[in-house]
């Protein structure tokens, strides 16, 4: 075990070194934040002033705001899972390509165990970066208001932020092994990066898709991933705004806003409740690390 822990240790020192691959991969995540303060935000704002016409006794604009912004949060850490997941994993490319996979082959390590230590030291990664990064938004929504999240909401987040780092590592290790250079590697970031808000939603909410694109968005675990962040996050400023209406609508405000920022994932017609996406996300993790190790023992012979 000494050798497996011992490229862990040595693959995660291979990333952290690297700032620039660390600023890059945050990259997406700083783009999402940009984009929301100069355009996204008042849009969704406005809706959601529109949408609670007749309730403004009701419902505040501090309380629309602090929806916003934890909106906000959710597609920040949804496009962060896939970005940095991906930039951690293909550490591994850049190893086949500077011929380092060589000399790990030359070890008497198993070729699973190298295959789950590259997926380990990824997934480690990128649960530390997406951790502080939840971190740090957390703290800058507490700064402006009340978010109303128990201390079981939080510990729920960073719950979440632990399975979508295991799920998305898994997905990306079985892309990366396609890849024979860190060119075409780096080439497949860029769309990655560019369509990753789209896909979990970050930009325009997925329930505003057609019912094919809908699906298509929600095959990926980290588009699952989000919606139960988007849950965990906003339920509770959610039922302190229909604690305020008091029943007056019947529920109706915060039943439409949940439709119109997609609070579930669906995959054609089947809607997925909060456990049945976790059971989902998993599925696909295992099944995806299953993938890996299997397509690593089979493909690369020792030296």
């Amino acid at each position: 075990m000494r050798g497996f822990f011992g490229i862990i240790k040595r693959n995660m020192s291979v990333y952290f070194k690297d700032i620039h691959a660390v600023i890059f991969s945050l990259l997406t995540s700083i783009i999402v934040f940009v984009l929301y303060l100069l355009f996204i935000k008042g849009t969704f704002v406005n809706s959601l002033t529109e949408a609670s016409k007749g309730l403004e006794s009701f419902i505040t604009s501090g309380d629309i705001e602090m929806f916003a912004n934890g909106f906000l949060l959710t597609g920040i850490m949804g496009s962060a899972l896939i970005t940095i997941s991906y930039s951690c994993a293909s550490i591994f490319v850049k190893d086949r390509e500077t011929r380092v996979e060589d000399d790990v082959l030359t070890t008497p390590i198993r070729r699973a165990q190298i295959a789950a230590s590259y997926y380990a030291s990824s997934a480690i990664c990128s649960f530390i970066m997406t951790s502080i990064i939840f971190t740090v938004g957390l703290l800058m929504i507490k700064a402006n208001g009340d978010i109303y999240m128990t201390a079981k909401d939080v510990a729920c987040a960073y719950g979440l932020v632990l399975l979508g780092s295991v799920s998305a590592t898994a997905f990306f290790m079985v892309v990366v092994t396609f890849f024979r250079s860190a060119s075409a590697s780096s080439a497949f970031y860029g769309i990655l990066s560019a369509a990753s808000g789209f896909v979990i939603g970050a930009y325009i909410p997925i329930s505003e898709f057609s019912v094919g694109v809908k699906t298509f968005c929600n095959i990926f675990p980290a588009s699952h991933v989000t919606v139960m962040f988007r849950n965990v996050m906003l339920n509770g400023i959610l039922n302190r705004m229909n604690e305020k209406i008091a029943g007056l609508d019947n529920g109706a405000f915060v039943d439409a806003v949940k439709e119109a920022f997609t609070f579930q994932a669906t995959l054609g017609e089947k809607a997925f409740s909060f456990a049945n996406s976790g059971v989902y996300v998993a599925i696909i993790a295992a099944v995806c690390s299953v993938v890996c190790m299997v397509i690593y023992s089979k493909n690369y012979k020792r030296v």
